[in-house]
C-alpha cells in the first residue's frame, strides 16, 4: 500500500451517492467533499441531475440497480443523462440473462445504451459479478466490449451476492487487457481493500467512503 499515494488513489475515485434517501442537499454535501479530497467524480442517481461540479467529473447510473428495465428505457435513461451534463454512465445488465447464457440479450442491452448515447459519454457496464460465474464474468466482459464500452464495473453495492472481489477485479482485468478500464465498486470501504482492488488491476474505484479510504493511504 505504500507504493501508491493518496493522490494517486483520489484521481481514481467515483465518490458515489445512490441512496434513494438522497436529497439534493446530500449532493451538493457529496460534492463539496469531492473537492475537497481531489477525487476525479461523483456518482449520482439520474434524478438528481443537473448538477454544478465544476472541475469534476460527473456519473450517472442507468438501469440501476436491478438491469431488469427494458434496454430501450435504460437507453432513454441514459441519453437523457448526458443531455443533463453526465459524462459518464454506469448501466446495469440484465444479470438473468447472463446467467441464463443469453449473451445475445447482454450484447442487445448494451448497445442500445452505447447507441442512444452515442460518443458524447463514457460508458460503464456493471455486470454484477458477485452474481455470475467465472465463465459467465469473461464472456460478459467479452460482449461489453464488443458492444463498445468503455469499461466494465463489477457492482451496484446493493446485490445481496455482494460486491466487488479482487478475484472478479483479476479476472475482468485480464480479459478487457488494457482496452477497457476496470471499476471496482461495491463494499470497498477499506484503504486494504482499495489496494487490494488496485492491486488487482482497478483503474478506477467507486466508493461512499471515499474519506475513510483515503486516510488509510501515504499523503
Amino acid at each position: 500500500m505504500a507504493e501508491i499515494s493518496r493522490r494517486d488513489v483520489a484521481a481514481m475515485i467515483d465518490h458515489t451517492l445512490l441512496a434513494p434517501e438522497a436529497t439534493a442537499s446530500d449532493v451538493d454535501a457529496l460534492i463539496d467533499e469531492a473537492r475537497e479530497l481531489g477525487v476525479l467524480a461523483v456518482c449520482v442517481s439520474p434524478s438528481m441531475l443537473p448538477v454544478r461540479a465544476p472541475g469534476l467529473v460527473v456519473a450517472a447510473v442507468a438501469g440501476f440497480p436491478s438491469g431488469k428495465h427494458h434496454s430501450l428505457v435504460k437507453g432513454a435513461e441514459a441519453r437523457l443523462a448526458v443531455e443533463q451534463g453526465a459524462n459518464e454512465v454506469d448501466m446495469v445488465i440484465d444479470v438473468g440473462a447472463a446467467r441464463a447464457g443469453d449473451y445475445n440479450a447482454v450484447l442487445g442491452d448494451i448497445i442500445t445504451v452505447r447507441e442512444a448515447m452515442g460518443d458524447r459519454a463514457l460508458l460503464k457496464v456493471i455486470i454484477e459479478s458477485a452474481a455470475l460465474t467465472d465463465d459467465q464474468i469473461v464472456e460478459v466482459c467479452r460482449v461489453a466490449e464488443q458492444a463498445g464500452a468503455d469499461f466494465v464495473k463489477t457492482s451496484t453495492g446493493f446485490h445481496p451476492a455482494g460486491g466487488a472481489s479482487a478475484h472478479a477485479v483479476r479476472l475482468m482485468a485480464e480479459t478487457v487487457g488494457d482496452r477497457l478500464g476496470v471499476k471496482a465498486s461495491g463494499g470497498i470501504r477499506t484503504a486494504e481493500a482499495a489496494a487490494e482492488m488496485i492491486s488487482a488491476g482497478a483503474t478506477r474505484l467507486g466508493l461512499s467512503r471515499s474519506r475513510e479510504v483515503l486516510l488509510g493511504f501515504p499523503s
